[in-house]
């Protein structure tokens, strides 16, 4: 198996056994622990719930206005809230008109007076302050804060500041402050509350001791401490009664008791699920084994495929560092072809190289030739030996002339290799084209003509004069006297064609893949008789793709030859 898509695709399948076996393992040890914490968050999830409902139950009297806080607390923990009396009527419902029936079995009971056997904090009751106590107890708690800034000041569910219990300690030091006892005085809305359910606690104990002449004795002082109730008698009766009393009190001032029922927000209830871990051992050793197959294969498909890119990576760095002769082997699929594109970029480098180098001769040599013959004349002239006189300088003017060809024809050249070739094309009639570059090319020698039609396209005007003056200047150049060269414009299959041909030289077959090389010239000798800088052919194949057309030539050695421009005609 020589692809390197087939080898990955096996080696793909082995690491597949391989985590499948691990994965199933894995999932046989991990997933029971998942559901099992995830079941522990379900369970705080729902105590939150059911203590923030709690808390509004402490804090109203029924349960008329509870669906904005039921739909607000449903949102925050992701589920959907559902409150029944005890009859079952909806008081409470978060869910949409299409939701589930409701579950048989409630989740909980909601009531503020009876949370696990006890009354909830925050039920105060007819224990919570006015506005105007709050306020003036807060005052003394500021005074007392000032007085001594060891004391932290918190407040009771029923909004009166009192001393942290965590700090006991701090009981001392409030001997030096005069707001110690004004903060723990009592309040009138305290006092008649404490005095209510004296009342209500002394009845009960009537009541248990069958002695109704007890309810009409003082009651004893009792203190509340929301968490912890003391009373003087600590015994079983005594504290019942005190509970009796403190659920008689707070009645009125809470929600009734609700049945609470939590789903899903679709309502659906999650199955519990739970996985067994036989067989544990065996899936180990299968898994072991899978991964010592895996690892092998992988080292021995590693061996493989490392071994023609290091030869790869070597190639590439000797190239890098100038070798044009570096060549790699790199066998048979995916590397292979990729041996070989390197093999051809390395040759496309070293053919490239020989061209710059060549370029680089042939500029010199074009660049040469008329600034010697500038230099040799303007010497002359000043040293007296030749007079400034209209020949001389029509032929200075000439050598410079041909100078400034040269360096427009690189600068275009330089242009279209950088992308920044500009064309302003605009509706053009291309037999004025034809018309203006054969009228310019005009020669007493050969006979120059155009066989045209009306054929309108868009392009730059400019640009397209000049790829077509390229080839008509290259096509007289190359024609003896006497020959003759024809302009040709006409539609084929709905492009514009424009065809010049001459009855010149010629060339030969094996020249024909050069001609619109740079400064490649079938003229080998280099005669200036003939003139040109050889960049001509190039600047023309460059203006003609930059229009979105194609060029040719087809020749015969010594007939002639037909270049063949086809352009667009949108």
């Amino acid at each position: 198996m020589k692809s390197l898509l087939v080898r990955f695709f096996l080696f793909s399948l082995v690491i597949a056994a391989c985590s499948i076996a691990v994965t199933a393992w894995l999932a046989s040890q991990a997933t029971t622990g998942a559901i099992r914490q995830e079941q522990g968050e379900a369970l705080e999830t729902d105590a939150a719930i059911v203590d923030e409902l709690v808390g509004y139950a402490a804090t109203h009297k029924n349960w008329s206005d509870a669906t904005p806080k039921a739909q607000e607390i449903a949102s925050k923990y992701g589920r959907r809230i559902a409150l029944t009396d005890h009859n079952g009527k909806k008081l409470v419902d978060t869910g949409n008109e299409s939701a589930p029936p409701l579950p048989i079995t409630p989740r909980a009971v909601v009531d503020p007076l009876n949370v696990n056997g006890r009354i909830d904090s925050r039920a105060v009751g007819p224990f919570k302050l006015t506005d105007e106590e709050y306020r003036l107890l807060h005052a003394y708690a500021a005074q007392l804060s000032e007085c001594n800034r060891y004391i932290t000041i918190v407040d009771a569910p029923n909004g009166r500041p009192r001393l942290s219990n965590d700090q006991p300690g701090n009981l001392s030091k409030w001997e030096d402050c005069t707001v110690g006892d004004r903060l723990y005085t009592m309040t009138a809305t305290e006092t008649a509350a404490y005095e209510q359910l004296q009342n209500l606690f002394i009845k009960c104990i009537a009541r248990q001791a069958g002695d109704p002449s007890i309810a009409d004795k003082p009651p004893s002082r009792v203190t509340l401490d929301w968490d912890v109730l003391m009373v003087r008698d600590s015994s079983p009766e005594a504290v019942a009664c005190m509970d009796s009393a403190r659920r008689e009190q707070l009645k009125p001032y809470v929600a009734e008791p609700v049945q609470l029922f939590l789903t899903q927000v679709t309502g659906d209830e999650p199955l519990p699920i739970d996985l067994s871990t036989t067989g544990a051992t065996r899936i180990t050793l299968v898994a072991l084994g899978i991964l010592a197959i895996a690892g092998f294969a992988s080292w021995i498909t590693a061996t493989q495929l490392v071994r023609p890119i290091r030869a790869l990576t070597a190639a590439t760095r000797r190239t890098a560092e100038g070798d044009r002769t570096a060549r790699v082997d790199g066998g048979a699929g995916e590397i292979g072809e990729l041996a070989k594109s390197f093999n051809a970029m390395s040759e496309k480098l070293a053919e490239t190289e020989r061209q710059r180098q060549a370029m680089v001769s042939d500029v010199a040599h074009e660049l040469r030739t008329p600034l010697g013959n500038i230099t040799g004349w303007l010497e002359a002239t000043q040293d007296g030996l030749a007079e400034p006189d209209p020949h001389l300088v029509g032929m200075l003017l000439e050598e410079s002339l041909l100078l400034q060809r040269l360096v427009d024809d690189l600068h275009d050249l330089a242009q279209a290799d950088a992308g920044t070739l500009r064309l302003h094309p605009e509706p053009i009639a291309l037999d004025d084209v034809v018309d203006q570059v054969v009228n310019a090319q005009q020669n007493r020698e050969i006979l120059l003509r155009a066989e045209t039609s009306p054929v309108h396209t868009t392009a730059d005007p400019v640009r397209l004069r000049q790829a077509l003056g390229n080839l008509v200047a290259n096509a007289v150049r190359y024609t003896p006297p006497g020959g003759e060269v024809v302009v040709k414009l006409f539609l084929w299959q709905d492009r514009a064609v424009l065809e010049v041909a001459d009855t010149g030289t010629g060339i030969a077959p094996e020249d024909l893949p050069h001609v619109f090389d740079r400064f490649w010239r079938a003229d080998k000798s280099r005669s200036r008789r003939t003139g040109g800088s050889g960049l001509g052919l190039a600047i023309t194949r460059h203006l003609v793709e930059a229009h979105g057309g194609e060029v040719s030539v087809t020749s015969v050695l010594g007939e002639g030859s037909t270049f063949r421009i086809s352009l667009p005609r949108a």
